[in-house]
């Protein structure tokens, strides 16, 4: 048995109802509870209570072996009346008395928890030995016979030391005399029945799980994580190498005053289970530096932290403890130190717990010196999404009461985190009923379907301390299953949906490479660790639809939006043009430049029109064939007597005539059909060509004072060649060439 461990912790369960007799014990025991109650996490190491506690050979305080039998009580197997060898009396859920010393109360737990396992045992040793049948006890005590036995015979049967005067309970110090009475006979009562048994030790009699526990008990080191803010990791580390520590690289290596810090949380500390006593001596542990607490409470924390984003808060629900509470408030508290002075807040329900329940762990946060923790009474069932207090609230920490079937040491687990006190019987037989398991399956599910509710929150951290795959991954699938039916169901958008994501925790090096793949972390429990579960369940993102250019194009036209684009452009290429020709006067005429010294005169309103519009596109893909035709052309006018290089233009061509265009056609053939209208379209420009010597050609201009004579002045002008030439020619007027001003 082992009995050396100063792990402390509270009694968080209270029972109603007591028959006469238990009443009487608890009336008489009221001076369980010490006159000083030392402070919370300093029990001197040197005190002599503590001391006679941790020398099992010696035995318990009277205080130690009545509050035992009260919880022993509780707690036993009660078999059928056709199979019960040994009457406990009718006493069942007795009130225990109250005691403040968290060491004492521990002692009492682990000396019942132990009773439970060799119950059937016990019980064939007071039937084998006739104590049962010749002792005059009524049965109410036979619960603190019970007690008594076992520590007698895991003593081999020695007297325990003599106890203090002012500790002497009267009902204990009467047990213990039959028990020296009937000592001879006890002894080879358990020599029979380990014979009987083929038992080398009563150890054997146990189921191999309980066995595997209690030895990995034994060597389970101490975890213990810095207060950042009270203290640093650093500072803990300096403090603890001045008090002679020394820090080793792994567990593995743990031997002596050492220390590591743990492969996965990088603010726990690792010590060795002897070092507690010696660690108080530091002073870190009493003055909230550094806190001892199992390493699977805190990797839910560490989760929740990585995970927070930097506006928003925290709810945490379930079974856990002050100290779990605040490792959480300190942990976002310092994830956020100086980005901003709004701190995000814990809340915490604790709808299931008692009056005292609350101020004690309200009590624990404030001497951590965690100032964003708020208790919400309500029942979680009840609280919504409209609840003012949860709007900002964006990770759920979900610790729901569990079998703790993965912990080697559950007695000091539930009462460090305000266990289930109830399992103890099963845990003493290694095994959960199946109905009890039941139970907390069902209340698992209810907890999480109500989590994955809430549309503001980001992700959920499910924690559990079980072997169990019921409770374990078996409630995460069906909870994300019920999630995304319900959201099908509602009409909700698929960003509601949640999914299992990575583990926020780095893998060993060791690790094997299918574990690496696994969707959920598993701490496996071993004689450095307690067992643990955790999934993270993260809300799916926004999918990204990816589509083809094409799709784009397609839904844009469907909508109108290329349309809008095209009208737009041809808007504003209109307006361009526009502005380009305005400046150019209708009635002055234009001169155009050809290749070859061939001109060919047209008016600026006809250029701008329907001919120039429609033949603009076509002209500059045949650029050298026009210029040929306009040659052609010119060659038959009247006008191009005159030779080139005689008259220098002095005018800047118009900006709109920049590309050669087509010479008008002669008088006597008929004008071809214009070609098609082509949409306009913005073509880049030409290259700029050097200028050639141009002929300019001007209307006829009369001078009668000056040649009246002439004889041959009627050879200017050819009778077949006054036909005005059409507009749509591109050649000028009769009237426009007698309105037409001389440029002399």
């Amino acid at each position: 048995m082992v009995r050396n461990k100063h792990i402390g912790g509270r009694l968080n369960r209270s029972s109603t109802g007591k028959n006469q007799k238990a009443g009487s014990q608890i009336s008489s025991s009221k001076d369980l509870t010490p006159p000083d109650k030392p402070a919370e996490g300093d029990i001197p190491a040197n005190s002599p209570e503590l001391q006679t506690i941790s020398e099992g050979q010696l035995g318990f305080p009277d205080r130690v072996y009545l509050l035992a039998s009260f919880i022993f009580q509780n707690h036993h197997l009660e078999k059928p009346p056709a199979q019960r060898l040994v009457s406990y009396g009718k006493g069942r859920a007795l009130s225990l008395p109250r005691v403040k010393d968290e060491e004492m109360q521990r002692t009492a737990y682990e000396l019942a928890f132990n009773t439970l396992k060799y119950q059937e045992l016990l019980e064939d040793i007071m039937i084998d030995s006739c104590f049962y049948l010749t002792q005059p006890m009524p049965d109410d005590q036979m619960c603190l016979v019970a007690v008594m036995l076992y520590d007698f015979q895991d003593r081999k049967f020695l007297p325990r030391e003599r106890q203090r005067d002012g500790e002497i309970e009267q009902e204990v110090r009467d047990v213990e005399k039959y028990l020296l009475r009937f000592k001879t006979k006890l002894a080879a009562s358990l020599a029979r029945c380990r014979i009987k048994h083929d038992l080398l030790s009563i150890e054997c009699i146990l189921p191999e799980s309980l066995k595997t526990k209690q030895e990995r008990s034994s060597s389970l080191p101490l975890y213990a994580w810095v207060n950042t803010l009270e203290s640093s990791l650093d500072e803990v580390q300096s403090v603890l190498k001045s008090a002679g520590f020394s820090q080793v690289k792994s567990i593995g290596q743990l031997e002596g005053e050492t220390f590591c810090q743990d492969p996965h949380c990088g603010d726990i500390l690792v010590f060795p289970a002897q070092l507690k006593a010696q660690l108080y001596t530091t002073k870190l542990l009493s003055n909230h530096k550094l806190i001892i607490q199992d390493k699977s409470c805190s990797l839910g924390p560490q989760a929740v932290c990585s995970l927070l984003p930097e506006e928003g808060d925290v709810l945490m629900l379930g079974c856990f403890s002050g100290l779990t509470v605040s490792h959480t408030a300190c942990l976002v508290a310092e994830k956020r130190k100086g980005v901003g002075s709004n701190q995000p807040t814990v809340y915490v329900c604790v709808s299931d717990r008692t009056d005292a329940q609350r101020e004690e762990l309200q009590q624990a946060v404030t001497a951590m010196g965690c100032r964003n923790v708020k208790l919400i009474p309500e029942v979680f069932q009840s609280l919504d999404n409209d609840d003012k207090r949860l709007q900002k609230v964006r990770v759920i920490l979900l610790n729901p009461k569990c079998s703790v079937s993965a912990v080697s040491n559950p007695v000091d687990f539930i009462l460090q985190e305000n266990g289930d006190t109830e399992l103890l019987q099963d845990l003493s037989q290694g095994s959960i009923a199946p109905s009890r398991l039941q139970a907390l399956v069902a209340q698992q599910r209810k907890d999480i379907d109500h989590a994955l509710k809430f549309p503001r929150v980001l992700s959920v951290v499910y924690s559990t301390c079980s072997s169990y795959q019921e409770e374990n991954e078996e409630v995460v699938s069906r909870a994300l299953e019920h999630a995304k039916a319900r959201s099908e169901q509602e009409g909700e958008p698929k960003q509601a949906n949640f999914r299992l994501s990575p583990s926020p925790f780095s893998i060993p090096d060791d690790a094997a490479g299918p574990e690496e793949t696994e969707p959920f972390f598993m701490l496996e429990p071993s004689e450095q660790s307690n067992g643990c579960f955790l999934a993270v369940l993260s809300k799916e993102p926004e999918p990204v639809v990816k589509e083809a250019p094409r799709d784009v194009l397609v839904r844009a036209n469907a909508k109108g939006i290329l349309e809008r684009i095209g009208t737009k452009k041809e808007h504003h290429g209109h307006t361009n043009r526009m502005k380009k020709t305005s400046h150019v006067p209708n009635s002055q005429p234009q001169f155009s430049a050809v290749k070859n010294g061939e001109t060919k005169g047209s008016n600026s309103t006809s250029l701008c029109g329907q001919e120039f519009t429609n033949r603009r596109p076509s002209l500059q893909g045949k650029a050298k064939a026009m210029r040929v035709q306009v040659s052609k052309n010119t060659g038959s006018s009247s006008f191009s007597s005159t030779k080139p290089g005689n008259i220098t233009p002095k005018r800047s061509l118009s900006p709109i005539l920049d590309i050669p265009t087509s010479s008008p056609r002669t008088h006597s053939a008929s004008p071809p059909a214009p070609p098609p209208p082509t949409p306009a379209v913005r073509t880049r420009r030409p290259p700029q060509e050097p200028l050639k010597p141009m002929v300019l050609v001007l209307p006829t201009i009369h001078f009668p004072s000056f040649f009246p004579a002439h004889p041959n002045y009627n050879k200017w002008r050819d009778p077949a060649q006054s036909v005005p030439l059409s507009r749509s020619s591109g050649g000028l007027s009769k009237d426009a060439m007698v309105k037409s001003r001389p440029l002399f």
